[in-house]
């Protein structure tokens, strides 16, 4: 193929790649010539090439900061990508990063340049930021962010989403714009071969995994977690995942302390798809406590590896755990549902077995590298068709 797409976003990248992203870049070359804008994991910016070229800015400590630099040096790298690598679709992977982009293709065609846009939608995008962190006059930032995300919206040829909850909330955005819909990337190949070898390391482990954040609800975990300690003096939990909310982790750790069970909670920090897998591999069940999630990819991730999952009955949660049958769904902040399904599993191994079984076979159902890239031709297939048209329709007689 000669196509050449951009991508804008917040993700971050390290050089070389890591496993995971270098097998999802691997896999998308087949698409054409792929260029990424994102963040670097520490302060250099860094330009390298594996199987894409990647332009990383920065990654400021402060997110005031990263917002910034992406709206001034990413639209500017944007742009350099329309004109000097003659990108004719950029791919934004949320509504933000689609005001940012939408603005460079704007500026691009005052001198002759036709670019496509894709936005996506991988989560909640009205509520979520309010979840992250404490935000400062709210009605601002929500007049601010809904015209931000309203403009890239309209101007984008085509949106896509990654859950039923995601593509009905865009429809009420924009109900005539094209969606499609497909799971955001999971290295599935990994955790279903840790699953073939799956044997509970320890009994009656729990694990969280997901940055800890308010919006992933992890202290109602850790209280659902109190309550059943004294019933299960053996049960562990593990906490995975970047402390990307440092007030709100510190105020985790001493929840942890006030209930007593610094002995039996394990902050694990942020793991590696592998290091995740295997952690998978060896816990009793998986769980996802959110007040909010546009699909949950760790929820398919646990199932792959053969395990049950407890999820909160929020987002696209629902779409992948069949209560009662993959897992169990909890209403969000139900603290003593959450502890009394966690205990359901404890009690039930051979029943909650056959929960993970079931889940592993949906999961390599759900998700697959041809499947995802489908998606993506998809795409770039209705943009061009959407451009052909407009050429047509703005064309003399």
């Amino acid at each position: 193929m000669n196509s050449k797409i951009g991508f804008l976003g917040g993700a971050r990248y390290c050089r070389p790649l890591e496993p995971t992203m270098e097998k999802k870049f691997r896999a998308m070359a087949s698409l054409g010539e792929i260029f990424i804008v994102g963040f670097s994991t520490g302060l250099r910016p860094e330009i390298f090439n594996e199987h894409a070229t990647f332009y990383l800015l920065p990654k400021l400590p402060i997110a005031a900061l990263r917002y910034l630099e992406l709206f001034v040096l990413g639209q500017l790298l944007t742009h350099w990508m329309i004109l000097r690598h003659r990108v004719q679709m950029v791919v934004a992977q949320s509504p933000y990063e689609g005001f940012v982009a939408a603005l460079a293709i704007k500026s691009a065609s005052w001198l002759g340049y036709k670019v496509g846009l894709a936005v996506e939608v991988h989560g909640d995008f009205e509520e979520s930021l309010f979840l992250y962190r404490r935000v400062r006059v709210p009605s601002l930032y929500r007049f601010i962010m809904s015209g931000v995300a309203r403009y890239a919206i309209e101007r984008a040829d085509v949106l896509r989403t990654i859950s039923d909850f995601t593509t009905e909330q865009l429809k009420r955005w924009a109900p005539q714009k094209p969606i499609v819909q497909f799971s955001a990337w999971t290295d599935i190949e990994t955790f279903l071969a840790r699953g073939r070898e799956r044997e509970p390391e320890l009994p009656n482990t729990v694990l969280y995994a997901g940055v800890l954040t308010p919006l992933k609800g992890v202290h109602h975990l850790i209280n659902a977690f109190g309550l059943i300690s004294a019933q299960f003096a053996n049960a562990r939990l593990v906490i995975a995942g970047a402390e990307q909310n440092r007030d709100y982790a510190v105020d985790l750790r001493k929840k942890v302390a006030d209930l007593n069970l610094g002995h039996r909670v394990d902050f694990a920090g942020p793991l590696s798809q592998s290091e995740l897998a295997q952690c998978m591999a060896g816990a009793s069940v998986l769980v996802l406590p959110s007040n909010s999630e546009g699909l949950g990819r760790v929820v398919l991730e646990a199932m792959a590896t053969g395990m049950p999952v407890i999820g909160s009955r929020v987002g696209g949660i629902p779409e992948l755990i069949e209560d009662g049958h993959r897992g169990f769904l909890v209403p969000p902040g139900d603290e003593r549902g959450l502890a009394q399904k966690i205990g359901w599993v404890f009690e039930n191994r051979d029943q909650a077995e056959a929960m993970g079984q079931a889940a592993q076979a949906f999961a390599a159902q759900r998700f697959s590298t041809a499947r995802y890239l489908h998606g993506y031709r998809e795409i770039f297939t209705i943009a061009e068709q959407r451009s052909e048209q407009r050429e047509h329709a703005t064309s003399p007689l």
